[in-house]
């Protein structure tokens, strides 16, 4: 993996250490309880964390067999969860039954950007950095 790989591996690690700690601090700073989906994207992202780092630095090869699973079920959750948000797929829907709603709403930034927004946009970087270094040969 050659040093741009490198530095885009980098990136996406930056992506995934602001997605957790965004994460942490609405759920222990601002006491926002996380839903049933976004407990499933962060078992997605957090481990994004670890990968993303070594991926960096030991020039792994392996960097997308790991990290692109994780990526690509985080980002399906994320738009599952913003469909769902935004009233495209029914309330009926969700596998939030009990405790807080998957619908609900805690930040609505600019009146349309939320928490699973804000997910499904870092999953959706991930996944496209780790694709185009795929495309483009850069593991090799």
């Amino acid at each position: 993996m050659n040093h741009r790989a490198q530095n885009l591996v980098f990136t996406c690690w930056i992506i995934a250490i602001i997605a957790t700690a965004g994460s942490l601090f609405f759920s222990e700073v601002m006491e926002y309880s996380p839903c049933s989906l976004c407990w499933y994207q962060r078992i997605a992202m957090y481990p994004l964390v670890i990968i993303l780092w070594v991926g960096s630095k030991e020039k792994a090869r392996t960097t997308f067999s790991f990290a692109m699973p994780f990526a690509l079920l985080g980002w399906l959750t994320a738009l599952y969860h913003n469909l769902l948000q935004y009233d495209i797929i029914p309330e009926g829907a969700s596998p939030c039954r009990q405790g807080v709603p998957c619908s609900i709403n805690y930040i609505e930034w600019l009146g349309f950007i939320t928490i699973p927004l804000l997910s499904f946009v870092a999953f959706s970087l991930v996944c496209g950095t780790l694709i185009f270094l795929k495309r483009k040969n850069f593991y090799e």
